[in-house]
């Protein structure tokens, strides 16, 4: 009949019954995958791990999974999230390990809970992250002039009452208020951690998510541009990610 309507062929999909959080983390030389890189990745992965995933309707169904302010490539990452819809209820808890047995190393899948535990959408509860930056030191000396230096960096930076560094977007440059989007930064103590490398000076970073979400490389920048000091690209890591209560991330999602 002329002007009707196609109508897929194939039965109607199993509609959705649950929805489940995945929190995993982006380790090793796999900060460098892109965000398309590892929804190809993820989809092999439940397909490995036989989870009955929801599709969608019409002529193209693609599974039901939904991907929520991914780290940047080149980032490494400890609180990474994505939402997975699926056709049968089941123990989030045994998901862990068939996902993560699924998955590439240095993909790794923390922890599964059921997306109905948080009210809202789960955007809405990723209000800030907290950042490692780590700059690589070398000689004893040399970390400790590197570490007075950075210090001073931060100090002017969080004097100033804004401070825009500029992002290359698809529409043009764009001006990012990076001050506006911080709402701590810190030195961490040089002998914080076991894994501490010698000279090696780490910032922790509190942002809080704009639009568009500042990143670490323009804290960087900005770190630079406000100190005049040719500062060494840090390694990036996303430590938490979540609620920003009393001026911290909160460690779990629901506060």
């Amino acid at each position: 009949m002329a002007g009707s309507r196609r109508v897929p062929e194939g039965p109607t999909p199993d509609p959705a019954v649950q929805k489940v959080r995945i929190r995993y983390a982006k380790r090793g030389r796999m900060r460098f995958t892109s965000t398309r890189d590892f929804q190809r990745a993820l989809e092999r992965a439940v397909r490995r791990a036989g989870l009955p995933v929801a599709y969608s309707a019409g002529f193209h169904p693609h599974p039901k999974i939904s991907y929520a302010n991914a780290a940047p490539t080149g980032a490494a990452s400890e609180a990474e999230f994505v939402e997975v819809s699926l056709t049968r209820v089941l123990d989030p808890s045994s998901l862990v390990a068939p996902l993560d047995a699924a998955l590439p190393e240095g993909l790794d899948v923390l922890e599964v809970g059921d997306s109905a535990d948080l009210p809202g959408a789960l955007a809405e509860h990723l209000q800030g992250s907290l950042w490692e930056m780590r700059f690589r030191g070398g000689a004893e000396q040399a970390g400790r002039v590197e570490r007075e230096g950075v210090r001073s960096a931060v100090a002017a930076l969080l004097a100033a009452p804004e401070l825009h560094v500029s992002r290359m977007m698809k529409k043009g440059a764009r001006e990012l208020d990076v001050r506006a989007a911080v709402v701590g930064l810190e030195l961490a103590p040089g002998e914080d951690s076991g894994e501490e490398r010698s000279g090696d000076v780490v910032l922790l970073v509190t942002l809080r998510h704009t639009t568009p979400t500042v990143r670490p490389a323009e804290v960087w920048t900005a770190l630079r541009q406000v100190s005049g000091l040719d500062l060494p690209r840090p390694l990036a890591t996303r430590l938490r990610q979540g609620p920003v209560l009393d001026g911290e991330v909160a460690e779990r999602l629901g506060g």
